[in-house]
């Protein structure tokens, strides 16, 4: 069979979930613009229309050439696919769902990916007990810690060395160097991103393929699955779109109230930040973009002086940060009992 015959012959709840996790990707976008943005729009070397199409289009442009590790890491690393149902898939896409809407409506960069993370957790346990946990979860608990200090540490030190070698130089000068070089650096920011959270939302849909039996269909021996070209493609444009739409409220709390930012600091965070990232999703480990950046800015703003960064702000961040995987699991575990009561 085709891969098209098998898709019309999904089930529409089925497709319904796809277009759901879409949905989801679309809010991630709209979340994780001010990653991407918050920057260059706060130190004026783009205006907010001019950052969310430039964002918008490297988001989709990173569809190509990434190997798809992180997709694989949540399809097959986080729960056992054995007991992969539609059911399951909606609870946790749910827990996700609302928690990132309610997040992006208060203006607090949470990590879209552990909303995600947190639901499919919390409906998988409702499901088959706390035995489906796999590995792959503990990798990720363990850069969600991790991420936020690598981006601060690095951000620090690539500070300092940027401010070195710029010593001697006039701040309007610098400030004209940085303008141009920001403009790549963002580039280089939202192009991680897209290799790191457009493949979250591959991943979920990955495993409700495989749970429906979608690859045995078409022949492909368990194991051997791979993302098709149309969740790849679907999924990019998905976070594009969103990353289109902004989400105004997080990008001001990003880029005005952690830290003052110039130029040369905007430069320093997001080169800092894409590397990092883009170094995690070629080992395959499906970071937080938001607490790389955030702590990107932190670790620059640092470098300036302690007193630079706003550590009133950045105590609410983190909080909202603890309290992602917690909330989307309560969500997705009760949304998975009540509907199996009813089932």
């Amino acid at each position: 069979m085709s891969e098209l015959s098998v898709f019309l012959s999904l089930s529409p709840f089925v497709i319904f979930l796809i277009f759901l996790a879409l949905l989801f990707d679309f809010l991630n976008g709209m979340n994780d613009s001010a990653n991407s943005i918050a920057t260059v729009v706060s130190t004026r070397v783009l205006r907010p229309i001019q950052a969310v199409g430039l964002a918008a289009f490297f988001n989709f442009v990173a569809a190509f050439g990434m190997p798809l590790l992180v997709a694989r890491t949540i399809g097959t690393g986080i729960i056992d696919t054995r007991i992969s149902t539609p059911t399951l898939v909606f609870c946790a896409l749910l827990g996700a769902i609302i928690w990132t809407a309610t997040a992006t409506h208060w203006g607090l960069p949470i990590s879209v990916s552990h909303a995600l993370i947190g639901g499919l957790i919390g409906a998988g346990i409702s499901a088959g007990g706390i035995g489906v946990i796999q590995n792959g979860l503990w990798k990720v608990v363990l850069f969600m810690i991790v991420s936020p200090f690598l981006g601060l540490v690095i951000g620090f030190f690539f500070m300092i060395a940027v401010l070195w070698l710029i010593r001697r130089k006039s701040q309007s000068k610098v400030d004209g160097w940085f303008r141009s070089l920001q403009l790549l650096s963002a580039s280089a920011f939202a192009f991680s991103h897209g290799t790191n959270d457009a493949q979250k939302t591959m991943g979920i849909i990955f495993y409700l393929l495989i749970g429906t039996g979608y690859f045995t269909s078409l022949g492909v021996l368990p194991g051997h699955e791979t993302v098709p070209i149309w969740v790849i493609l679907s999924a990019h444009a998905a976070i594009a779109s969103g990353t289109l739409a902004g989400g105004w409220g997080v990008i001001k709390t990003l880029g005005q109230k952690v830290a003052r930012l110039r130029p040369v600091h905007g430069f320093a965070a997001e080169t800092s930040a894409a590397c990092t990232i883009i170094g995690c999703s070629l080992a395959g480990i499906p970071v937080s973009t938001t607490h790389t950046i955030t702590g990107s800015i932190i670790g620059v703003g640092s470098a300036k002086r302690a007193s630079a960064v706003r550590w009133g702000v950045t105590r609410n961040i983190v909080w909202a940060w603890l309290l992602t995987i917690p909330i989307s699991a309560v969500i997705g575990y009760v949304g998975y009992s009540i509907i199996h009561i009813y089932l």
